[in-house]
């Protein structure tokens, strides 16, 4: 399976909430696929200082020979990685619109976005199955007696694709953990959506979300549920229902975005390495 990788340079920055900026790109090369299919995952390639655009390998037709590449480089010249989710793409274009959120000038990603403008450039890597081989949503969903999807904000550009993927006819319920009530997005469904927005209002994140389930009433019926967002809220509110609920754990599909107080840069705790592995099986 080759790796797509590419440049994009910004076209537009809009701030759709206080909070998160959606940036549109313009890629070089951008396969038919892409835009296609909700929850399609990329990796952006963020340049060092002091330079315009990233140092990014030629591609390669195996993807491993790549990232042995990019690990080549000097680590001072070495481009920095983060995981993003595809907004969306402009039909027709090869205009894709991915979503910041600006916690801070503390990490990369949100460091850049705070500041970027036309003209900026990034590598894009992917969207690609080797990141997260996509799950049949539409279908699991419509098969299910309900939907239940949960997350916070670094979670709503999937959540939002997901939603929008479901068809008429599933009953729905959306749970997002957001900063405050100014963080609230539109999200468009055909499907019966229910959207509860909780406010962390200062506290810790994920922990507002965590709390939710046990005091949450959960419809009757068999579920499928989509977690997505801080790592140990993942990991809670995936315990609980697995074991208090009693949702089938293959009725789960969880990833942990980020870790509070560590970055993609850091090791995997024990935690993150048995979630991975639990995944990897097919949970």
């Amino acid at each position: 399976m080759t790796l797509p990788v590419t440049f994009v340079e910004v076209v537009e920055v809009r701030r759709i909430t206080p909070r998160t900026a959606r940036i549109t790109f313009a890629a070089e090369e951008l396969s038919d696929t892409v835009g296609t299919v909700p929850d399609q995952q990329l990796k952006l390639c963020f340049p060092r200082p002091g330079q315009r655009e990233p140092l990014l390998p030629a591609r390669q037709d195996d993807p491993m020979d790549w990232y042995r590449a990019y690990l080549a480089i000097p680590e001072e010249q070495r481009p920095l990685l983060r995981s993003f989710t595809l907004r969306g793409r402009r039909p027709g274009t090869r205009l894709v619109e991915i979503d910041f959120v600006l916690h801070g000038d503390t990490g990369p990603a949100a460091a850049w976005a705070l500041r970027a403008a036309p003209g900026d450039r990034l590598g894009m890597v992917g969207p690609s199955a080797l990141y997260a081989p996509p799950v049949p949503f539409a279908e699991t969903a419509a098969a299910a007696d309900w939907v239940l999807l949960a997350g916070d904000e670094t979670a709503l550009p999937a959540l939002a694709t997901l939603v929008g993927a479901l068809p008429e006819g599933v009953r729905a319920y959306a749970w997002i953990e957001v900063a405050d009530r100014a963080e609230r997005q539109e999200l468009a469904s055909r499907a019966e959506l229910e959207v509860v927005w909780l406010y962390r209002d200062g506290a810790a994140p994920g922990a507002v979300l965590a709390e939710a389930f046990p005091s949450g009433v959960l419809p009757a019926g068999e579920p499928f549920v989509w977690l997505a967002g801080e790592a140990g809220a993942v990991r809670a509110i995936r315990r609980h229902l697995v074991e208090r609920e009693g949702v089938p754990k293959e009725n789960i599909d969880f990833t942990g975005y980020w870790r509070h107080r560590l970055t993609q840069d850091d090791a995997p705790t024990a935690e993150d390495l048995a979630d991975a592995q639990e995944r990897a099986a097919g949970y």
